[in-house]
C-alpha cells in the first residue's frame, strides 16, 4: 500500500477541523508518542492530535481517507506488542481528551465511557456506588479503557470474572470512511446477526477507532482474603492450578511467580517477602465475597488441594495493608524486569492444566538456545508471561537466533492447545509467528474483514496479520 506524507495542504484542512492546541507538532513533545512499553522500538508519526469530540475523530478520518494518510489510534502507550506504533509514519490519533464517564447506571449495572478513561479512575468510581469494574490489568493506574478494548486486555481477575469480552456491551465506533455507528445494543443477550461488538474487541484499531463503551458492572464483593503459596519446583506450583479448580473451587484471582521474579521485585524494588529456601515458585490466590466465614471455608478447601500438591508454605495476608504489599509485589514484576535488563517480553497463553508442561518446556527452550527467563502470570486462566532476558547470550544470537527460540515457544504453546498471546495482542512485534497458530485460508478471511472495514487500508497499517 502507498501512503502519503502529510503535506502542507493536509495539515491546513487538520487545522481547521482542531484548534491548535490539539496538534502535537515539535518533535521534542512527540517523543512520548514514538514508543510504547514494548522493549527498544520506535517509530515517529508526523503529526499527533488529540481529538476531543465523536465529531473532530470522524472528520479526521475522512480526511486521512482521501488523502491516503495511515492512522495510528493511541491510548495510554502502555501496550506491550507495538500495536500503537505509527510504523508507517502518518497520522496518530490520540484518544487521551476523550477521558469523560459520562454516565453510571446502578440500575442496570452498566457505565457509559469515553475510551481514554483510566481503568483505575472507572474502577474507583463504580467502586464509590458499590460496583465492580473487574477487568484489572497490570498497568490500570494508566491504560485507557479503549487501548484495553483494542488489545483483549484482562488481568488477574478474569479467573472468576472473565475477559473484557464479557463486559464490552455495546460500542461507538468511527469506521474508517469516517462513518459513525453503534456496534451492538446496551443488553446482556444478543443475537441480532453478526456481532460487530466482539469483532472490534481486540481489533487493535485496525477496523476503526472506538470513542465510546457501554461497560457492564457487577455488584462489589464486600471481602477479600489473599494467601501466598511456595512450591518446591514451578511444576509442582503449575500443576495445583488446575487442581484447585477440579476440587470446586473459583478464586477471584490465582497468580504464578517463580522464585527469580520474587527476587528479581525484592532487589530492584524494595519489596522484601520471605520464601522458604527451598521454595522455587509461588501462587497468589485470592478469593472473595460478602461473608468472612464463609471465604475462611473455602481458603480451608484451597489449602487442602495446595498441601496434596507439595506446598511448602502459606501466608494469609490478614490486613489490608499486607494484601496490597503482596498485590504491589506481583504488579512490579514486569516493570522491575523492564527497567534493570535487556529483555523481551512474550504473553502464552494455554488451557491451564497444561501449564506445567508449558514452563518446563519454556525452560528446556532457553537452554537450547542460551537465554534465561523470568517467568510469571494469570495462571488461574492459563496465562503465561514469559520475559526472556538476554544475560550472557551474545549480541548475534540475540538479534537473529532468539527469534527461533521465540518461535519454539509459540509452537509449543498452539501445540498444547494454547494460542500467541492472552491479552497483549499481536500488534507489530508478533504478527510474523501468526502461521504458527492460524492457516492461509484463517489468515484470508481475516484480512477479507479489514478489506471490508478498512479498503483504503489507511487503520494501523503494518499490524496482527498484515
Amino acid at each position: 500500500m502507498a501512503y502519503r506524507e502529510i503535506s502542507a495542504t493536509v495539515l491546513n484542512e487538520i487545522r481547521a477541523i482542531l484548534p491548535e492546541r490539539l496538534l502535537v507538532t515539535q518533535s521534542v513533545d512527540l517523543e512520548p508518542y514514538c514508543h510504547d512499553q514494548t522493549e527498544d522500538l520506535r517509530f515517529a508519526p508526523e503529526l499527533v492530535v488529540l481529538p476531543e469530540t465523536v465529531e473532530q475523530v470522524a472528520a479526521l478520518l475522512k480526511l486521512c481517507g482521501a488523502h491516503r494518510i495511515p492512522v495510528t489510534p493511541r491510548g495510554a502507550g502502555t501496550g506491550l506488542s507495538g500495536g500503537s506504533l505509527a510504523v508507517h509514519g502518518g497520522l496518530m490519533i490520540s484518544m487521551e481528551k476523550m477521558n469523560r464517564i459520562i454516565s453510571i447506571d446502578s440500575d442496570n449495572l452498566q457505565a457509559y465511557v469515553e475510551p481514554g478513561v483510566i481503568t483505575e479512575v472507572l474502577q474507583q468510581a463504580v467502586a464509590e456506588k458499590g460496583l465492580l469494574y473487574p477487568i484489572d490489568p497490570a498497568s490500570k493506574g494508566s491504560c485507557q479503557i479503549g487501548g484495553n478494548i483494542a488489545h483483549g486486555s484482562g488481568g488477574p481477575r478474569v479467573v472468576k470474572y472473565g475477559t473484557i469480552r464479557e463486559y464490552v456491551l455495546n460500542l461507538q465506533v468511527v469506521l474508517p470512511s469516517g462513518d459513525v455507528i453503534w456496534t451492538g445494543a446496551n443488553t446482556i443477550k444478543y443475537a441480532s446477526g453478526y456481532n460487530l461488538t466482539q469483532l472490534f474487541i481486540g481489533s487493535e484499531g485496525t477496523l476503526g477507532i472506538v470513542t465510546g463503551a457501554v461497560l457492564k458492572l457487577v455488584p462489589r464483593p464486600k471481602q477479600t482474603m489473599l494467601m501466598l503459596a511456595s512450591f518446591p519446583t514451578n511444576e509442582a506450583a503449575c500443576s495445583a492450578v488446575s487442581a484447585i479448580f477440579q476440587a470446586g473451587q473459583t478464586p477471584s484471582a490465582l497468580e504464578f511467580m517463580e522464585r527469580r521474579a520474587v527476587e528479581w521485585v525484592s532487589q530492584y524494588e524494595g519489596i522484601a517477602i520471605d520464601m522458604p529456601p527451598n521454595a522455587q515458585a509461588m501462587l497468589l490466590i485470592e478469593v472473595d465475597g460478602d461473608r468472612t466465614d464463609e471465604l475462611f471455608v473455602q481458603c480451608e478447601h484451597i489449602n487442602a488441594v495446595l498441601d496434596a500438591h507439595g506446598c511448602l508454605d502459606t501466608l494469609l495476608a490478614e490486613t489490608a495493608s499486607h494484601q496490597e504489599t503482596l498485590w504491589n509485589m506481583r504488579r512490579r514484576i514486569g516493570p522491575s524486569v523492564k527497567s534493570n535488563s535487556v529483555y523481551k517480553e512474550e504473553d502464552t497463553v494455554v488451557p491451564r492444566a497444561r501449564l506445567p508442561e508449558l514452563i518446563a518446556g519454556i525452560k528446556t527452550i532457553g537452554a537450547t538456545y542460551g537465554f534465561e527467563s523470568v517467568c510469571y502470570g494469570h495462571a488461574g486462566d492459563g496465562n503465561l508471561h514469559v520475559n526472556i532476558i538476554k544475560g550472557t547470550m551474545n549480541d548475534h544470537d540475540w538479534h537473529h537466533r532468539l527469534k527461533d527460540g521465540i518461535r519454539e515457544i509459540f509452537t509449543l504453546a498452539v501445540s498444547l492447545g494454547g494460542t500467541l498471546s492472552g491479552e497483549h495482542g499481536i500488534g507489530w512485534v508478533q504478527r510474523e509467528y501468526m502461521p504458527i497458530k492460524y492457516n492461509e485460508l484463517q489468515l484470508s478471511l481475516m484480512r477479507g474483514i479489514k478489506q471490508v472495514f478498512d479498503p483504503l487500508g489507511i487503520m494501523n497499517p503494518g499490524k496482527i496479520h498484515q
